[in-house]
């Protein structure tokens, strides 16, 4: 990967922390965006904005992690039995935190490692899901609990 690649993905920002959403085709990646979307509107998380949908830029700015999405895609995400649909968005977000999708190292009790990830040579938070698990509670946990790490406590002090 390069900086700037195009990755297979989706992302979404929760408050402060962008959530890259990874795994296979058909592994529910836009699923997952959407339903923290609609965690966000409820409250149940900080208000939450798709950065992209299908394809995310990558790029390690500073020592971070940012996620944007390619200009053809801003706004757009695929919901499962209405097509393509357009919605708010944020044009970059910081990545804080990775989520994999049908992960083979995915565990009840995961081990140390396997709950970070290294882009670009920059370590951040991860989830490994199993193939077909509910993710978004194993997100919203990650986002509302101090477990997390620091990233994640900024979400707490704030008002939302």
């Amino acid at each position: 990967m390069t900086p700037g690649a195009s990755v297979h993905a989706s992302a979404v920002q929760a408050g402060d922390v962008g959530i890259l959403i990874r795994g296979p085709s058909a592994a529910g990646k836009s699923r997952l965006a959407f339903d923290l979307m609609l965690a966000g509107r409820t409250g149940q998380i900080p208000p939450t904005r798709l950065v992209g949908d299908d394809r995310i830029l990558l790029s390690a700015e500073d020592g971070r992690l940012i996620a944007r999405p390619p200009t053809e895609l801003e706004g757009l995400i695929e919901v499962r039995g209405l097509g393509i649909r357009r919605c708010d968005f944020v044009t970059r977000a910081v990545l804080g935190l990775v989520v994999d999708l049908a992960a083979a190292d995915a565990a009840r009790m995961p081990e140390p490692e396997a709950l970070t990830a290294t882009v670009y040579g920059i370590k951040i938070p991860r989830i490994p899901v199993e193939a077909g698990a509910n993710a978004l509670p194993l997100v919203v946990a990650a986002l509302l609990t101090d477990a997390g790490g620091a990233a994640f406590g900024r979400l707490l002090e704030g008002n939302w």
